[in-house]
């Protein structure tokens, strides 16, 4: 081992390997204090205070009893760093935690933001242990080094806090709004992160400690957070830090380790961990009479340790604040404990169980006159303009209200932590800093113009992609909505060709349509609506089609198109596609509840001289397809079904079109280049996934006290609930 060592390694590369981790651990810092948003302070509560609290006082009492009881029988230089070491493991790090949680796609669930914010006051009273320490019991018995490194502490964070953020805020305030930080100044910025490292070695701190004050000075976020990290992230977690891994890797000296000190200090580690782990596990169940399966979660999570601690231990042992074999019990037991810790949060904490509702939420299913809950998400301003005008088209009346949640979906770039912002409508004015401002405005005028009908709720996700089905989830939930719509991730021009896509948000509508707890519409956008009453004066006939094929989907299709055949400016055609022949054995409930949804439809625009009901027969999907082609340019809106049954002749041989699983057969036919419309597309999928009551049983741990509340009543108006845990 040796010698492979020397020949892959050799001495005089180390030199090289010091600075690149140099380099490398600089900017990692620098990226994990960019990425804290001290904002999150703002919303911690007592319940939050208790976990993070419990979760480092409690290791640091148990491991501090345990380091002194063992000071008789383990060598003089490890009993000297047992304390330390008991310390340094019941820390607890906020920036490590939401590594965790975003790896494991848990940020964005309420789970995560409680982990979030009980790891901040963690990483507070850590902070304040860590001063209380340097003074209390000061390295060689320095006491007035300890003070003048403390003043010098206090002087150069100040001096980064106070005048680079105020730096950073005026640049920000003076930016165009929407456009791309300068190069230049990205330039400037990492070489202010060399600068800051230098000054602080130069003052007797840390040469980490500057590039982590100025990333925490930072305001997270576009535009100089997210330019940043996307700028920083590759190279610094692909390139750097692996190398900094492999630098830790080769003065790891394993054979240092003695039995009976790995003894001791590993069972200093274990009682750390296991602090930790009740601290938060005690709380949870006690205190916010959490689920014990999800309060064992939050336990793991508290618990976890990276790169960030690695860094730490590395710090200790080149100071000699620990010797070499306990340094290697430290870092060994990070990784074992890591290998542990992840596969079982995996396992016990599955955040989709929550959103299992009890009844069904769809269209086809409200009563006459009921209010229509609609969720609608915008991923950029290009989408508002349909989707104001689907609203139009929902039909709002006084008799029957249109509750409208907007919720526009802002991928998180260069923060560590989630957000979830409900707007307030009765400001005058969105702030300028929010990325939704000219979204939430345009929807607010046009809930001010239709004020006695419908009622606008605007929300903004600030997320990484990962989890921002999450948000759409909780939001859908919360607020008892029968009807998602979501843009497409495709945008086409007129004859079909794509003109923009963007893959994320194809993961996303892929994680709604599988698990939302109501009925989805996929918006394919190929030209705009010309609809809306608030934004026209002279109304043309509105020309909207309902292709049906039978199936679920196709009945929820029909009866989205039965509310918008109620508005005075739409003419409704309903195509019904029926196959000719007998109708098989295996078919006939369905056919049975597509005749009398269509019986349903019928009578009830009856006397409605704007829709028409045409049946055509087909042979097959060559048929069907050439019937969609008639269409041409006859309608301005097609609404069709999402799931069709693959044995139906109806589109047989259409396998071939749906390679957008999303969009199904017939969606992908009309989004196609060959159906040469501008037609807005409105795929739906009925919402059908329950919990059965063998379900429910098995669950029965798993379900929070708002959950039950919200099966009991789910037509009751809720606020969102931040913290479903906490009463």
């Amino acid at each position: 081992m040796k010698t492979f060592r020397d020949t892959i390694f050799p001495l005089r590369g180390f030199v090289f390997l010091d600075v690149v981790t140099s380099f490398g651990t600089i900017f990692y810092f620098f990226l994990v204090g960019v990425q804290v948003d001290i904002s999150i302070m703002k919303n911690i509560d007592k319940k939050s205070l208790g976990i993070g609290t419990f979760s480092v006082i409690l290791p640091l009492i148990l491991t501090s009893l345990y380091s002194t009881a063992l000071m008789n029988t383990v060598g003089t230089r490890t009993a000297k760093s047992l304390l330390i070491v008991s310390a340094a493991e019941s820390f607890i790090n906020f920036p490590m935690v939401a590594s965790l949680l975003s790896e494991l796609h848990l940020m964005n669930s309420e789970f995560g933001r409680i982990a979030l914010s009980s790891s901040m006051v963690s990483t507070v009273w850590t902070f304040c242990f860590v001063m209380i320490g340097a003074l209390v019991a000061p390295q060689n018995g320095a006491v007035a080094e300890s003070v003048i490194s403390l003043s010098t502490f206090i002087m150069v964070s100040g001096t980064i806090i106070f005048v680079v953020r105020q730096a950073m805020s005026w640049i920000i305030k003076n930016s165009p709004t929407g456009e791309p930080l300068k190069e230049g100044f990205v330039v400037a910025m990492l070489i202010g992160v060399l600068i800051t490292a230098f000054s602080s070695k130069a003052f007797g701190l840390h040469i980490y400690f500057g590039p982590l004050i100025l990333g925490i000075s930072i305001p997270p976020g576009p535009p100089i957070g997210s330019a940043l990290v996307e700028r920083l992230d590759f190279i610094t977690s692909w390139v750097f830090m692996p190398v900094f891994f492999v630098k830790l890797g080769l003065v790891i000296n394993v054979y240092s380790i003695k039995l009976k000190n790995f003894l001791g200090v590993s069972f200093v580690i274990y009682v750390s961990a296991l602090g930790k782990f009740l601290g938060a596990l005690v709380v949870a169940v006690v205190h916010c009479r959490m689920p014990v399966r999800d309060a064992v979660s939050l336990g793991l999570v508290m618990a976890s340790q990276g790169a960030f601690e690695l860094g730490m231990f590395k710090l200790m042992r080149k100071e000699g604040r620990i010797d070499r074999g306990t340094f290697a019990v430290m870092c060994i037991f990070l990784m074992v404990l890591m290998a542990v810790i992840t596969p079982i949060i995996r396992y016990l904490f599955d955040p989709s169980r929550r959103y299992t509702v009890y009844k069904r939420r769809t269209v086809m299913d409200l009563k006459s006159g009921s209010d229509l809950r609609v969720l609608i998400c915008i991923h950029d301003q290009e989408d508002v303009p349909n989707a104001i005008n689907l609203l139009e088209a929902l039909n709002p009346t006084r008799r029957s209200h249109l509750i409208v949640y907007m919720l526009h979906l802002v991928e998180l770039l260069g923060r560590a932590n989630s957000q979830l912002i409900p707007h307030n409508l009765k400001k005058d004015r969105i702030s300028t800093s929010c990325p939704s401002e000219h979204i939430v405005n345009a929807f607010k005028y046009f809930g001010r113009n239709n004020r006695q009908t419908v009622a606008i709720f605007p929300f903004t996700s600030i997320t990484s992609s990962t989890t921002m089905h999450d948000d759409v989830y909780l939001l859908a939930l919360n607020k008892s909505v029968s009807l998602i719509l979501v843009p497409f991730h495709k945008k086409f021009y007129s004859n079909g060709v794509i003109s923009l896509s963007n893959y994320n948000m194809k993961m996303v509508n892929n994680e709604i349509l599988d698990k939302a707890p109501c009925s989805v519409g996929l918006v394919v956008d190929r030209g705009v609506l010309n609809l809306s009453r608030s934004a026209a004066t002279n109304l043309h006939s509105f020309q909207v089609a309902v292709v049906f094929l039978g199936g679920a989907d196709d009945r929820e299709a029909m009866f989205v198109g039965a509310r918008m055949a109620g508005h005075p400016d739409i003419n409704l055609t309903l195509i019904r596609l029926l196959k000719k022949g007998n109708v098989e054995r295996d078919d006939v409930k369905e056919t049975r509840l597509d005749n009398e949804a269509v019986l349903q439809f019928r009578k009830a625009t009856t006397n409605n001289r704007r829709v028409m009901y045409i049946e055509e027969v087909v042979m097959d999907g060559t048929g069907t397809v050439s019937l969609l082609r008639s269409m041409g340019n006859s309608f301005s809106l097609v609404i069709v079904g999402r799931r069709h049954s693959c044995c139906s002749t109806l589109v047989q041989g259409l396998v071939l079109w749906n390679e957008q699983t999303e969009l199904g057969a017939i969606g992908e036919v009309l989004a196609s280049s060959d159906f040469m419309g501008n037609a807005i597309i409105l795929v739906v999928q009925q919402h059908t996934k329950l919990a059965n009551e063998e379900q429910n049983k098995n669950n029965e741990d798993s379900v929070t006290p708002i959950d039950r509340h919200l099966a009991k009543d789910e037509a009751k108006e809720l606020p969102i609930q931040t913290k479903p845990y906490m009463f």
